[in-house]
């Protein structure tokens, strides 16, 4: 019997620890690019990485396991598992030249998404998908919540915040926007320089604590480190870019260099205005990292942008009104307007792995921007009945005047700021808990003068603000007053702002029965002190809790739950403690937003291919509210937080492969947002956009899979269409017309990675050759951002004046890579 016994104790042993679990994945470098036949390995087996850098490994389950990951020129990977029986586990890993790591997962895209609550984009999408500014921000308006409607701008609001509340960082380093821009086709480039990104992650709202102070958004983009010699180039009717990197032999000192060059005059002449236009912008962005040893790196990162916008502007007719009432504002131009933008940055980050557990990181950077707005323009305007009978040979021209005036504008506006900030961030390991810091001390020091006016004229006779107490009853009594000017400002401002920021968070990952469980929980705080001078200092603090959970039950349907939170405030930057007469007021407090979003990821497959939807429902309660009016792009506040807002919606995205080995999605959002200030009645803030429908599709021709078709799709419903100036807001609650847009690229590869050619075809030496057509705005939509609200001498009435977006337009692009 005891052999009996003895048997049976080894075979159920042998039973128990026979069960397997299944690792899997693709093995990525430090460019995203698979990585083929690298070796994952444990104890007991092992295998290798196809060439797509797919891996799939059975392990022992219920066993404490070190699996490795390795491959000839890369830094090995070590990583500790214990997963139960018939577990599949997904793991990810980017294998790197210079940094070891030990126990670090890169989760799927879709798995990181639906964690962290953030959406993750591929920057090839990003380079290839048409828009009239292509780029990072070209595809965020593509996603629900995120709502523009203007091409030419790279600005964005985010579940009805406006574009100063969204966070852009490049590499853990904050990113900053001009201050005197006003029209989206004075911006230029965006600071994010596509040639040179790797990974892009954005949150549309209840993002972590580790994220700075903002109340909308957060876009966090990491830029790569070059694993080997190459370049790319481009070449359009709108300008073109180049970048270049390199290794160094002992792969210590990696570097990358971007130039980018454009010119917009292929949008703007297009416009309705004739004009002389010369709108010029270029960049060059540096980053470089040293390897010191497998403990400590330090990088740098530079950029120097120069953008200059002429505009000389000589006649313009819009036609606007109904077709049984055709009107026109025909307008003649004397002046011209000379802008010119300079930035500077440059950061430098020192990176200490001193052990598995522990990351710290020191950054130093600094942000100097030089700004000028200089113009004198005189519009004459014409405002009249067109002539609408089809035989007539004045047909669409103003056969009837029924006002006439002019308008002078003047501004000499100069800003120089210099931001200054020093941060430390760390992270530490403990079993399945992450803790992460950081501290930051940001000096901004802003010197700006502002001196602009405007003067409006109606029949010879000058009009002037509306006044308390103030009567015109020309020519019955005579006008004895002294003349002034419609709208006048006039501010010297040198203003300085000190803050010190600090946060803590924790993250940690279990299990709930049968269920995965991820959670983290935060804390932001800040204090800042305003002075200047002839500015009373002051100072004052916030603190900012958050929370986030996420649970992914155990069902035989892919789904994920996760709910977040918190209190999300902003302390004023500059442009917010400025007033509308320019004075800065130093007393004016962070908004508040207390916010909710609950979402859920579901994961399926259809036509055996994957498809994810994505529905996320959000509520904003903001308090201290700081109103304020836009106009195309510029922002001014009232510098008072004498508001109080909501905002609430629904947000959907149904995305994953329509076209096999591509990635498409369509998007619908619903958002309303309104504020009122003291006891007045709700109205719809500036950014109200109620609907939106996007679509981003990629398909390519079955028999010519070369030839390839990219659809970019926004359709958005009107926004408010803003007020004149010196008059109740509440009186002007019309909206614009809805925003429709299409933008397609028709592209054919000349050669593709894979393809092979001879050495003696020119082909040969590249490892990517693109030529491709594009036509923006496709079905030709007159879509307008503002209105230039114009007064009727005669029937004293103000005419609402569309101000239309750029029509149609094409445009030849090619591209190489090698």
């Amino acid at each position: 019997m005891k052999y009996l016994y003895a048997f049976l104790i080894v075979f159920g042993s042998t039973a128990v620890f026979s069960q397997t679990a299944t690792v899997q994945g693709i093995i990525f470098d430090e460019s995203i690019t698979p990585v083929p036949f690298a070796n994952i390995s444990s104890a007991t087996t092992g295998t290798v990485s196809n060439a797509n850098g797919f891996y799939s490994l059975s392990i022992p389950a219920n066993r404490a396991i070190e699996l490795k990951i390795s491959y000839v020129g890369f830094k090995p990977i070590t990583l500790k598992l214990n997963l139960k029986p018939d577990q599949v586990e997904e793991l990810n890993f980017v294998l790197k030249t210079t940094v070891e790591q030990i126990g670090e997962v890169v989760l799927q895209n879709e798995e990181r998404a639906r964690i962290e609550g953030v959406t993750t984009l591929s920057p090839e999408t990003v380079r290839k998908i048409p828009g009239a500014n292509a780029g990072v921000e070209n595809l965020l308006k593509t996603l629900p919540g995120v709502n523009s409607n203007n091409e030419l701008s790279t600005q964005y609001s985010v579940r009805g915040g406006n574009y100063d509340e969204n966070l852009v960082y490049v590499n853990d380093i904050q990113i900053y926007r001009p201050f005197l821009i006003r029209s989206g086709q004075q911006e230029g480039l965006s600071f994010v320089n596509t040639d040179l990104v790797r990974n892009i992650q954005f949150s549309a709202g209840g993002f972590k604590a580790r994220y700075g102070d903002k109340m909308s958004s957060v876009l966090d983009i990491e830029y790569r480190r070059p694993v080997s010699f190459g370049g790319s180039f481009e070449a359009s009717f709108l300008g073109g870019s180049a970048s270049v990197e390199g290794v160094s032999e002992d792969k210590k000192l990696s570097a990358i260099v971007g130039l980018r060059y454009r010119d917009n005059s292929l949008f703007v002449n297009a416009k309705d205005i004739e004009a002389n236009f010369k709108p010029r912008f270029a960049d060059i962005q540096t980053f470089f990292t040293y390897q010191f040893n497998s403990q400590f790196e330090l990088s740098f990162l530079g950029n120097i942008a120069v953008n200059s916008y002429n505009y000389e502007p000589f006649t313009r007719q819009t036609n606007f009104g109904t077709i049984n009432d055709p009107k026109a504002l025909l307008v003649f131009y004397e002046g011209e307007e000379e802008d010119r933008y300079e930035t500077y940055f440059g950061a430098f980050k020192a990176t200490y792995k001193p052990d598995e557990n522990y990351t710290g990181k020191l950054i130093a950077s600094a942000y100097h921007t030089k700004e000028q707005e200089h113009f004198d323009i005189l519009a004459n305007y014409r405002l009249g009945s067109v002539s609408s009978d089809f035989g007539d040979e004045n047909l669409g021209e103003v056969e009837f005047t029924e006002g006439a005036g002019s308008q002078f504008t003047h501004a000499r506006n100069n800003l120089d700021a210099l931001i200054f900030n020093l941060q430390h961030l760390g992270s530490y390991h403990i079993d399945e808990h992450l803790l992460e810091y950081g501290a930051k001390y940001t000096h901004e020091d802003i010197r700006d003068r502002l001196q602009e006016y405007e003067v409006i004229d109606s029949a010879g006779f000058s009009i002037r603000p509306p006044l308390p107490d103030f009567a015109n009853d020309q020519p019955y009594n005579p006008f004895e007053a002294p003349l002034e000017v419609y709208q006048s400002i006039r501010a010297l401002n040198s203003t300085k702002i000190d803050r010190l920021t600090a946060f803590l968070q924790w993250s940690y990952r279990t299990s709930l029965g049968d269920s995965r469980l991820w959670m983290n929980a935060g804390i932001r705080t800040q204090a800042w002190r305003v002075s200047g001078k002839d500015i009373e200092s002051n100072t004052q603090h916030i603190w900012s809790p958050r929370a986030q959970i996420s649970l992914k039950p155990n069902w035989d349907k892919d789904m994920l739950f996760r709910l977040s939170g918190g209190f999300y405030h902003q302390p004023p930057f500059y442009r917010a403690l400025r007033d509308s007469t320019g004075t800065v007021i130093p007393t004016v407090k962070a908004q508040k937003s207390i916010h909710i979003v609950a979402g859920n990821d579901y994961s399926f497959r259809v036509w055996d291919r994957p498809f994810k939807l994505i529905t996320e429902a959000y509520y904003k309660k903001l308090e201290d509210v700081n109103p304020y009016t836009i106009e195309n792009v510029r922002i001014r506040y009232r510098a008072r937080n004498d508001a109080e807002a909501y905002a609430y919606g629904l947000d959907m995205r149904l995305n994953g492969e329509f076209v096999p080995g591509t990635e498409s999605w369509f998007s619908f959002g619903y958002l309303k947002t309104e504020e009122r200030q003291g006891n007045r009645e709700y109205i719809s803030r500036p950014t109200d956009q109620r609907l939106k429908f996007a679509a981003l599709f990629q398909d390519y021709v079955p028999k010519m899979p070369k030839l390839k078709l990219y659809l970019n799709l926004v359709y958005n419903t009107g926004l408010p269409g803003g007020s004149p100036q010196f008059v109740d807001p509440y009186d002007f609650q019309s909206r614009l017309p809805d925003y429709q847009r299409v933008d397609v690229g028709f592209f054919y590869a000349l050669k593709e990675p894979n393809d092979n050619f001879s050495k003696n075809n020119w082909l040969s030496v590249f490892e990517s050759v693109d030529v491709g057509f594009e036509i923006f705005n496709m079905f030709d939509k007159l879509n307008s951002i503002t209105n230039t609200f114009v007064r009727d001498a005669s029937s004293k009435n103000q005419f609402a004046i569309p101000n239309f977006l750029s029509p149609r337009v094409f445009n030849l692009k090619f591209s190489v890579r090698f």
